[in-house]
């Protein structure tokens, strides 16, 4: 079966997902770091990209973006790519690909998910036992939510801006949220609607997309389909 196209919509969030290849680390020292976030900012101002909440992890990497245009979120994935990784290859000493595979990416309900996804993403290290606290992870968004540095790679979505008038009120409504954490079935259905490609959302989102893309954009309900013929 071929294999649907990627789901983009312009001006809606997006959650991506990019691995390395067979579980490999894929940032190694702070230069690494440094540098793919160069040229994260750069990428998503050249392609229309606002990126609302990233982390890097060793052997992966989450983006909280959205697209100003079909193209832009693909282009910026992969010219941030032809720019990191023969700098990766060089500086180790190593050939070939360093992702596993294309990024993943899901659409998402803002109105339900935007805040919760933004929250997933810099728990990461957290979850992954790497900080204790979202806040002592220096290679995430998290603390250019709470006030403690401005990120320029950061573009602030309305939601964010809507949790307080004032910053201190957002920083602080949005640790709280944070500290709060995100509950385990968010937490799966987040990643599992991202690595499969499926929009994520209520029914109504889903309906809306479906018939604004004319595909599918979730998965088919199980089971046996009804029969149109009547029982004898």
């Amino acid at each position: 079966m071929a294999r649907l196209p990627r789901l983009v919509i312009p001006n809606q969030p997006h959650h991506v997902i990019q691995r390395g290849n067979d579980g490999q680390l894929i940032f190694r020292d702070t230069a690494d770091h440094e540098l793919f976030l160069s040229r994260l900012k750069d990428g998503a101002r050249q392609f229309k990209v606002a990126i609302h909440a990233y982390v890097l992890m060793p052997t992966h990497l989450h983006l909280l973006a959205t697209p100003s245009d079909l193209e832009g979120l693909g282009r910026m994935m992969q010219w941030i790519g032809r720019h990191y990784v023969p700098y990766f290859n060089q500086k180790y000493a190593r050939a070939g690909t360093l992702w596993q595979g294309r990024y993943k990416a899901a659409v998402i309900d803002a109105q339900r998910y935007f805040i919760t996804c933004c929250a997933y993403i810099e728990l990461n290290p957290v979850r992954g036992g790497l900080v204790q606290m979202a806040g002592d992870y220096p290679w995430s968004s998290y603390q250019h939510h709470v006030g403690v540095k401005s990120d320029p790679i950061i573009s602030d979505h309305p939601l964010y801006w809507s949790l307080g008038n004032t910053p201190f009120e957002r920083e602080a409504a949005y640790k709280t949220l944070v500290e709060q954490g995100v509950n385990e079935e968010d937490v799966r259905i987040l990643t599992e609607a991202t690595l499969k490609g499926w929009a994520l959302g209520a029914e109504q989102f889903q309906l809306a997309l479906e018939k604004q893309t004319q595909r599918r954009v979730r998965q088919a309900k199980r089971g046996r389909p009804r029969s149109s013929v009547a029982p004898t």
